[in-house]
């Protein structure tokens, strides 16, 4: 059961290692265009900038092949090359129909499992070198399909624009709720399938119109990093010459969201690293969500500030998580010392 886990947990992590320079390339392009753009009264105007027009088309066509990139390229880490056609097509499905990034991680896990078993057909000798180009392809991609379309694409889109439908209406306290999961999620494997989930989500409710969940999400994406680089600021003594070294890249990382920059410092000690980075990283989110935060871009940490509603929270929301670890972690640190 545990190997069957850690099989899935490769293939999704194949998929996004793959996708996520589409979501950055995708992010920032389209972060550029609404930062520069001049705002109308129902936020960035094009109508007078063609050239941000162009800049902002572009992101967005980046940022369209997310899920079929996902969703090929799961199927590609579980079947290889014969893999990538059936999990492209049920990608561009699963983004046809509405599925989000949900769907588009249902059809590459689909379009791999249907390989893998097409290939445990015995065939003739002579059919073997079309297999791969042809006859796997096809017939996969037929199966893939035809599942997507008539049985799991619509439930897994209503089941997406059904969350939509609560996060829109949702009282304070479940915002609060869901701003503190969010930042768990984000800062527990920093940078991890389950930080990506978190982060996919929050990217999916921008298409959605709802720019709070990214806005929590930006926030908690940086503090680990941050926290931690300033940790080693605060309390030197406490840090081998090694880890404020470590610190240094750490904090050039978080400012501009890149979550793993705090992985050197949880594979020493994750005992305390991890409980205390994902403890900062729900503060930041929580305060991000109550001071109405919202990130217009699939992106987080301070670079995405020109894109980000009410930035003074933002702003607030990333300093309180950091200093919040960079303090108990020394505290900890301080404790297990005397201990000793």
């Amino acid at each position: 059961m545990k190997q069957s886990f850690f099989k899935v947990k490769q293939y999704l992590l194949s998929g996004v290692s793959y996708a996520i320079p589409f979501v950055a390339c995708g992010g920032i392009l389209i972060a550029v265009a609404i930062a520069f753009a001049p705002m109308g009264p129902g936020g960035p105007d094009f109508s007078r900038s063609p050239f941000l027009k162009l800049i902002m088309d572009i992101g967005s066509s980046a940022f369209s092949l997310l899920v079929p990139v996902l969703a090929g390229y799961i199927a590609f880490g579980m079947a290889d090359r014969p893999g990538l056609v059936p999990g492209f097509v049920g990608g561009a499905i699963a983004n046809q129909i509405g599925a989000g990034f949900l769907g588009g991680l249902v059809a590459g896990l689909l379009a791999g499992l249907v390989v893998m078993l097409i290939k445990k057909v015995k065939i003739p000798r002579y059919f073997k070198p079309v297999m791969p180009i042809l006859v796997i392809p096809v017939v996969a991609s037929l199966v893939v399909g035809f599942v997507m379309f008539r049985f799991l694409g619509l439930p897994i889109r209503d089941l997406m624009a059904g969350l939509s439908s609560w996060l829109a209406v949702m009282g304070t306290g479940n915002r609060i709720l869901l701003a503190a999961v969010l930042g768990a999620m984000i800062a527990f494997d920093m940078g991890g399938p389950v930080n990506k989930v978190a982060f996919f989500f929050g990217a999916a409710m921008i298409k959605e119109g709802n720019f709070a969940p990214m806005g929590a999400c930006a926030a908690a994406i940086c503090v680990p990093p941050l926290g931690l680089g300033l940790a080693t600021l605060l309390a030197r003594q406490r840090w081998t010459q090694q880890e404020r070294e470590a610190g240094y890249a750490s904090l050039a990382m978080g400012m501009i969201g890149i979550t793993e920059g705090a992985i050197p410092f949880a594979a020493v000690d994750p005992l305390r690293v991890i409980p205390t980075i994902m403890f900062g990283s729900m503060i930041a989110a929580v305060i991000a969500m109550l001071g109405g935060v919202g990130d217009h871009a699939p992106h987080g940490g301070p670079i995405v500030i020109p894109v980000v509603d009410n930035r003074l929270a933002f702003v607030l929301a990333i300093a309180a998580g950091s200093l919040a670890v960079a303090l108990l972690i020394n505290a900890l640190k301080k404790f297990s010392a005397r201990r000793s």
